[in-house]
């Protein structure tokens, strides 16, 4: 998801009191306890994660802690370093800065703490295990709807179309945006403006839009890479006397407003995120993670989706797929976006 990155004031709780915030318990047998590490709270994609983390990681019998950072580099370091002083079982993380939160990890790692890295890749040091989302493949399957999009309002695979990306330095948006423009290379009458979204600022991506109604009025498609971004230009798109469809949506990250947007004829697609798979993927292997082993390469069925763990230079990586969300399947309930937690039972990997 991505996701708001909204800058959050808020005071800076340092110590066990910090990691008292948002503490859920399911289940506990004297496992121990796992700690979720949350960048933000601000949008549904973070709050449906916290609740997934705490239902399926408290179904294997952790205690689970979630703690939100409030967008703040320097409160979630603080924040992982206080967990390190209790020593976990485990902890899981969504960093708020990819740079500044390696020390952390490093002292977790030399502690002899497993930190399993949710969502947001991380390149430039070891983890446990990461659970991503297939962010190119996304970029891919954004392709395809684009050119679907232009060949029925156009006829043909050509027109203009929009990239709204979110924030540069993030590399969720960066590989969707190399995904989805490795394909739309193939297509050279398909213009293509890209602009960026920083912080993943709803505002800024609303003037993004303002601009480009005035100097690109003939703009075929607009392709956000966050539906929270699509609301906001939507609601600039409504000022100026646009009618849903008069410009073809596409979004990607899954969210209900995405899915309503859908329902409303503003979005004719979404590439979803796979949220649920992406959480029970790293509780599948918290047990043997835990237990000192490594996962195995290979191809696993996580929630009914085709994933991959490989090993790379960050560790056991686990990548896995998204989706296409149109009006004939918006109603499906395993789109995180409709808010149906899965039921499954997490089943551990041996």
């Amino acid at each position: 998801m991505r996701r708001t990155m909204t800058w959050m004031a808020g005071t800076w709780l340092m110590g066990a009191a910090t990691l008292a915030i948002a503490a859920g318990t399911a289940h506990a047998q004297d496992k121990g306890t796992v700690y979720y590490l949350i960048p933000t709270l601000l949008d549904e994609f973070q709050t449906e994660s916290k609740k997934a983390f705490e239902h399926m990681f408290g179904s294997l019998g952790y205690e689970v802690v979630s703690v939100d950072a409030d967008n703040r580099s320097d409160r979630q370091l603080s924040q992982l370093e206080d967990a390190i002083a209790t020593s976990p079982a485990a902890i899981v993380l969504a960093a708020v800065d990819f740079d500044a939160i390696v020390p952390g990890v490093e002292a977790a790692r030399a502690a002899g703490i497993p930190v399993l890295n949710f969502d947001r890749q991380i390149r430039t040091t070891e983890f446990s295990l990461t659970s991503v989302a297939g962010t190119v493949e996304m970029g891919y399957l954004a392709a395809g709807e684009v050119v679907r999009l232009l060949e029925e309002r156009n006829g043909s695979a050509s027109g203009k179309v929009l990239q709204v990306l979110g924030d540069p330095g993030d590399n969720y948006t960066l590989d969707i945006q190399a995904g989805f423009e490795e394909v739309m290379a193939g297509y050279p009458d398909v213009e293509i403006v890209t602009k960026a979204t920083l912080m993943w600022e709803p505002a800024n991506a609303a003037d993004i839009i303002e601009d480009q109604l005035l100097v690109n009025p003939d703009i075929d498609v607009i392709f956000g890479h966050a539906a929270h971004l699509c609301s906001a230009m939507i609601a600039v798109m409504e000022g100026a006397g646009k009618a849903p469809g008069d410009i073809a949506m596409l979004c990607s990250n899954g969210a209900p407003e995405g899915l309503k947007n859908i329902r409303n004829g503003w979005q004719q697609a979404e590439v979803e995120q796979p949220l649920y798979a992406q959480m029970y993927g790293l509780a599948m292997f918290a047990d043997m993670i835990i237990g000192g082993q490594t996962p195995a390469e290979g191809t696993y069925d996580v929630l009914g989706l085709e994933s991959t763990i490989t090993h790379e230079a960050w560790g056991p990586n686990l990548k896995i797929p998204g989706a296409v969300i149109t009006a004939d399947n918006v109603d499906g309930p395993a789109f995180w976006g409709n808010l149906n937690m899965p039921t499954d039972p997490v089943t551990p990997v041996q």
